[in-house]
């Protein structure tokens, strides 16, 4: 077998377990996007509604690890394996105080996401609340991905 027709048939067979991790690691330590794989299962004719939900709940679990980590208050593992800095701490911890709690809606975008989600921890945001905005935006996110990817491989056929 070729590589490509191993990865192909490890895609078919686990392909939402694989993409609950890529999610789930997207967005705790890993600096990888989980868009690809979404688009890919899209593409392959994966059903979206279970793409959808299972790329959500995967990142928002990250989200939780990076969350509980800063509510923790180990700074130590945050900076060296978040690759998130004291400064974009700072510039977070200052959107929070201009913004509250409507900034977790953004933890899915690149860089700041994470020291978002990391702030709030920090600040010890309430979990229901910080739960709320959090998995609103990720799967705001992933719908709106899902539905282009859709639309474009309509669009080309």
């Amino acid at each position: 077998m070729k590589i490509i027709e191993i990865f192909s048939v490890l895609i078919e067979e686990h392909a939402l377990t694989g993409l609950f991790i890529a999610s789930f690691l997207a967005s705790t330590i890993l600096p990888i996007g989980s868009e690809a794989y979404v688009v890919l299962l899209i593409s392959k004719g994966f059903n979206i509604l279970p793409v959808i939900m299972v790329a959500s709940v995967g990142n928002y679990m990250g989200a939780c690890t990076t969350y509980y980590i800063g509510l923790k208050g180990r700074s130590d593992i945050i900076e060296k394996y978040f690759s998130i800095s004291d400064e974009q701490l700072e510039k977070t911890d200052k959107l929070f105080a201009r913004y509250g709690s409507f900034m977790l809606l953004f933890t899915w975008v690149p860089i700041i996401g994470d020291a978002i989600t990391a702030t709030g921890g920090i600040m010890k945001l309430d979990f229901r609340i910080f739960s709320f905005f959090v998995f609103i935006g990720k799967t705001a996110r992933y719908i709106a991905l899902a539905y282009i990817t859709a639309g474009t491989l309509m669009f080309f056929r």
